[in-house]
């Protein structure tokens, strides 16, 4: 079958994505290292330039829109600073904060590193990881209900990085909602509530998540081994498509009917950070549009390599990915 690619990036404009979770601000600071601190062994970086840019759940909703999705983001943020730049690199990117909630109970959760030459010299951590309270949690359920009869979204991915937004209280609550209206679920889970998601569409972990998960000590990324994980996440989660990620060795998806390793192209690799946002928004925008599993593996496969080429959390490039849609045979 011959597809053709700009149709199907042309209907991503059509398509309402809500991503769900913990958004963060990634602050970036440049500088030179020229000498070592007389006051302890540690270098001094003199800075050159500050930037901020969207992470975490802010970083999938960032990806969904540069592919032209209609794109709300929902979280809990601070009353903060962090919160105030954050939201404005989010309209920025035309992304929806209409339904984005703040609360003076939270730390609008903010990373900054700082690099050298390329190179991470360090990174400070600003954030409560600590699940909202039982009040605030039943508000945000309340609240999401209401985005979801306002806009009714096609697809939603929880985005999850254990910073206390997705409580399991939350996420049973919104699964059964969208279940009930019949939107998408996709999941990028993280070790505290793995085993939460059940009954999704799409669940998205990265193998050294799977194996810490399941207690799996084999090293071996075959076929055959990777059907087997399928295996033990369909009898946890009873979800409808494994699709794991492998860092250089590619991806592997599996549901009822097909499963296939999928090669990873050869790149040369600047920064990983941010790749797996990338990868489950083109994932969820491509089978929302196709229910192709196998297409959304291979697409988000050559999304997630393209923004490994760049330091730091960067979009997927629309026109680069179309391009490099070509290589692909469906």
């Amino acid at each position: 079958m011959v597809l053709n690619f700009e149709t199907l990036f042309s209907k991503m404009s059509d398509i309402r994505l809500a991503v769900i979770g913990d958004a963060m601000l990634d602050s970036y600071m440049w500088g030179q290292v020229e000498r070592i601190s007389p006051e302890a062994p540690v270098p001094v970086v003199t800075l050159s330039k500050k930037e901020n840019r969207l992470g975490g759940a802010g970083n999938v909703a960032l990806n969904a829109a540069a592919l032209g999705s209609q794109v709300y983001l929902l979280s809990v943020l601070g009353e903060d600073e962090s919160a105030g730049e954050m939201i404005e690199l989010l309209k920025e990117n035309r992304i929806n904060v209409d339904y984005l909630m703040q609360n003076d109970q939270r730390i609008t959760t903010t990373k900054t590193r700082i690099i050298s030459r390329n190179q991470h010299i360090l990174r400070l951590d600003h954030e409560i990881t600590d699940d909202l309270s039982s009040d605030l949690d039943e508000k945000f359920i309340n609240h999401v209900a209401q985005f979801i009869d306002q806009v009714q979204p096609h697809v939603l991915i929880f985005e999850d990085y254990n910073k206390g937004v997705l409580t399991e209280n939350v996420i049973k609550e919104i699964i059964a909602l969208c279940k009930s209206k019949g939107i998408i679920l996709a999941v990028d889970p993280k070790k505290k509530n793995f085993f939460a998601y059940q009954g999704v569409d799409i669940f998205k972990p990265n193998l050294k998540e799977v194996r810490e998960a399941l207690l799996i000590h084999s090293d071996e990324v075959n076929l055959s081994a990777m059907e087997t994980i399928h295996a033990f996440l369909k009898e946890k989660l009873n979800h409808d498509i494994s699709f794991i990620t492998l860092s250089e060795k590619g991806v592997f998806f599996q549901d009822e009917n097909a499963s296939a390793l999928i090669p990873t192209y050869v790149r040369k690799i600047a920064d990983v950070s941010g790749a797996g946002d990338t990868v489950i928004a083109v994932a969820s925008l491509v089978f929302a549009i196709t229910k192709d599993p196998r297409l959304m593996a291979q697409m988000a496969n050559l999304a997630g390599g393209l923004v490994c080429e760049e330091v730091g959390t960067v979009s997927i490039n629309k026109e680069r990915l179309l391009k490099e849609c070509a290589v692909l045979s469906v």
